[in-house]
């Protein structure tokens, strides 16, 4: 069976605990997330989770009926055959900078559109808000360049259904 990268959005009661409940039921049926980020949404009431998961059909038919017989979702969207934008929060740190190092770095975040957004005498953090690949590239990058001096945080992605069809 093939698997692949699938991404579900859902609409859920921001109460506690919910994301919990999501969790859990996914974790329960072994199902492996590779990413889950929530937030609120315009209405304060409601969090928008989205998932990612690698996944092959079947499984993920299951995950998507699980989903919507949960009280506390709202509306399940399966992202697989639609248009999307997708993009995650990547934060690299640089440790034990020399003048020349943080010129590189400067360089770096010039050339791909990276903010700097602290640093001081040794260290640099960098943020990135790019898609999964371009994120995996950055760290490769950055591990490149500065090898065993990078610490890395990111977020999971988050999606929304795009306007148009057009360069997604």
């Amino acid at each position: 069976m093939e698997v692949k990268k699938r991404y579900i959005s859902l609409y859920v009661e921001n109460q506690i605990g919910v994301l919990a409940k999501i969790s859990g039921l996914l974790a329960g049926k072994s199902y492996n997330l590779d990413t889950l980020t929530v937030g609120a949404t315009e209405d304060p009431t409601v969090s928008r989770i989205t998932i990612g998961l690698t996944i092959d059909d079947i499984t993920y038919e299951q995950v998507i009926k699980q989903l919507n017989r949960s009280v506390v979702v709202i509306k399940v969207m399966d992202f697989s055959d639609m248009p999307i934008h997708k993009k995650e929060l990547l934060f690299i740190k640089v440790s034990s900078c020399s003048e020349k190092d943080k010129a590189e770095i400067f360089r770096i975040a010039q050339a791909f559109s990276l903010e700097i957004i602290d640093y001081d005498k040794s260290h640099v953090l960098v943020q990135c808000v790019k898609t999964e690949g371009g994120n995996n590239d950055m760290i490769a990058l950055f591990n490149d360049t500065f090898i065993n001096r990078i610490e890395v945080v990111r977020g999971g992605s988050v999606a929304i259904e795009a306007i148009s069809t057009r360069d997604q």
